[in-house]
């Protein structure tokens, strides 16, 4: 049995198809699952409930954690330390692997222009620092030799049906294809990767259901094609047939709109992802499976005709 646990958005539901690949035993596990494929068992879960989560885990092999939070700072405080110990928990008792889908919040952020598996670990946001317990705390349980665990790390990322979640669909593809101007955050200078959605899960199914890839933390593969704010834009606009027009948001500006808008309270701790160079480096995985990510012009082209057309 692989188990999902937090299946139902996007980036579980891709790996969820990725992982008919390699088993027919699937489970599903979040407040409201629904199926991905035909044969997925379902399991209505309160995941920051202990017993809840044992059960979840109990018969699995593998289990994946792409649960996603509400993004705010006092949910994630509240919800991830007891999240990950319950995780960890039962997959030491149920002698379970893990591999958790992961973001780069805790990375140094005068490192963030070549970002590898080794980047520093020095979270700048109080967001981070949340993030950067949990790998601490998997990490820790790696290196006692209690649990086999892999962390399968992604840039900020795009693809079919991210509304709501993806920073390049909320800031620029949707307000574009509504003939409004697209809001670039902190900088229109500063290049910016992306992982697609798709290869995300893609590769993360590939890495769980590899046995040398446990113990380690992987880059997902993302293009390596130095693109910044302004060339994206002008990469949809041209796409969508729409004048490239944008605004650049400074950090007063985030302020202002967050009084309204509660997701852009939560922005400028983050404005410094997009003040300087961003880019991601997921070599080691391109190298050890040979797979090659989408290049951006053929990840834009799928994200506008399957959600934009």
């Amino acid at each position: 049995m692989q188990t999902i646990l937090g299946s139902g958005g996007v980036v579980g539901n891709e790996l969820a198809k990725s992982l008919a690949e390699y088993t027919d035993k699937i489970r599903l596990v979040s407040r409201n699952p629904e199926k991905i494929n035909e044969g997925d068992e379902l399991m209505s879960a309160d995941l920051l409930d202990t017993t809840s989560v044992d059960k979840a885990v109990e018969g699995s092999r593998i289990v994946y954690v792409t649960i996603g939070f509400k993004y705010q700072l006092n949910v994630w405080r509240a919800s991830w330390p007891v999240l990950i110990n319950n995780v960890i928990d039962a997959c030491m008792k149920h002698d379970a692997k893990l591999v958790f889908f992961d973001n780069i919040y805790m990375y140094d952020k005068d490192y963030l222009d070549g970002m590898t598996e080794e980047t520093p670990i020095n979270p700048p946001s109080k967001k981070g620092l949340v993030r950067a317990d949990v790998y601490k705390k998997i990490i820790t349980k790696i290196q006692e030799q209690k649990l086999t665990a892999l962390i399968a790390r992604a840039a900020d990322f795009y693809g079919p049906g991210t509304h709501g979640v993806s920073m390049m669909t909320e800031t620029i593809i949707k307000p574009l294809s509504n003939g409004k101007r697209a809001n670039l955050m902190g900088s229109a200078k500063r290049v910016h990767s992306y992982t697609y959605t798709p290869d995300a899960g893609k590769a993360t199914a590939l890495l769980g259901n590899t046995e040398d890839a446990y113990n380690q933390v992987w880059h997902l593969p993302t293009s390596s094609e130095q693109v910044t704010g302004e060339q994206f834009v002008n990469k949809i606009a041209a796409e969508l047939g729409v004048s490239p027009k944008f605004t650049v948001v400074s950090k007063a500006m985030l302020k202002f709109i967050g009084i309204f808008s509660p997701i852009m309270r939560e922005m400028p701790e983050m404005l410094y992802q997009y003040q300087n160079d961003y880019r991601f480096d997921s070599s080691k995985f391109e190298k050890r499976f040979n797979m090659e990510p989408i290049s951006y012009d053929q990840g834009i082209k799928n994200v506008l005709e399957s959600d934009f057309s």
